[in-house]
């Protein structure tokens, strides 16, 4: 066999594997976005289901971020529509994941990233596994074989399903703790990884690109920050000119209280923590980065709703 013979074997052969794999991918796909229909991280995948271009702000993170902050506060007391896209133990490629995924139907005005992920080190398998798997389904969803019907061979992918508390997780027990003075002066730094930095300034690009402003904020939290972690943060903050809140820095304006404010000895807050961090940063939104008041208008109705089934809940518990 010559060698163009066999240059075009082998394309043929990678052309036809391609061909297989996105066959595979269109019918393991989840054909909607909840838990039934095999998609993963259901509360963040809400935003999904949105109504297009209807979501103003959009944060991202780890369990800091689903545990600090609650959109439906924003909505209540400014009319702001925020969604959550926080999971646990996230790490930056797939708070990039979640981003792109967003961004297909929403574009946020704001985009705020909670810093704790920044510091939990990427493997190096995940920066090839995971967009791989963003494109190719079957390599994330391989297990739903087990359950796969009719639906998944003939129904058309159609995400409807969003979640009423905008990917907040609504947490009342009170397990308090004594942090001390975990931000004492110092000038030293705790290093980003290097793969890190350059997945926080990708995600950084496309806010950019989709018009969205992007700021980094870090949750109040004794267990997981520190000042070394805030200076890092602060360092590349300037260099890049993003905008930094460490609302571990502003007692008097996130007045925290360590014995009544957190669920887990202060390594995350509770729901009392969250509707002060909440309301810190719709503050400084309306401050630094106004966006519109959407009550009254017919077109979020549901975000009324909503707020009826949160309060039912945060007024009890």
């Amino acid at each position: 066999m010559t060698k163009g013979k066999r240059a075009l074997a082998l394309l043929a052969f990678f052309g036809g594997l391609l061909g297989i794999l996105l066959g595979l991918s269109a019918l393991f796909q989840p054909k909607n976005n909840m838990s039934e229909f095999g998609m993963e991280e259901v509360s963040a995948n809400g935003i999904l289901g949105e109504r297009r271009d209807s979501v103003d702000l959009l944060v991202l993170g780890d369990s800091e971020a689903y545990s600090s902050v609650s959109p439906m506060e924003l909505w209540r007391d400014r009319g702001y529509t925020g969604y959550v896209c926080g999971t646990s133990s996230q790490t930056l490629d797939y708070t990039l994941e979640l981003l792109t995924r967003a961004l297909e139907d929403q574009r946020p005005r704001v985009v705020l990233l909670e810093t704790n992920a920044i510091y939990r080190l990427v493997p190096a398998q995940k920066l090839v596994f995971t967009p791989l798997a963003s494109r190719l389904s079957v390599f994330r969803y391989h297990d739903r074989w087990k359950s796969l019907g009719w639906n998944d061979l003939l129904g058309e992918t159609r995400f409807t399903w969003t979640d009423d508390w905008k990917g907040y997780r609504y947490y009342s027990t009170v397990s308090g703790t004594a942090p001390g003075d975990y931000m004492l002066p110092t000038d030293a730094q705790e290093e980003i990884p290097l793969r890190n930095r350059h997945l926080v300034e990708e995600i950084a690009r496309r806010c950019q690109e989709a018009g969205a402003a992007f700021a980094l904020f870090s949750a109040p939290s004794p267990v997981n920050w520190s000042t070394p972690r805030h200076n890092g943060i602060q360092a590349l903050a300037q260099e890049m000119g993003w905008d930094y809140l460490d609302l571990n820095l502003l007692p008097d304006q996130v007045p925290i209280d360590w014995s009544q404010d957190t669920r887990d000895k202060g390594d995350h807050l509770n729901h009392a923590g969250a509707v002060k961090v909440t309301a810190y940063l719709g503050a400084w939104l309306a401050d630094n980065a106004p966006l519109p008041d959407h009550r009254g208008d017919i077109n979020y109705a549901r975000w009324d709703d909503a707020l009826k089934k949160y309060e039912g809940v945060v007024q009890s518990g």
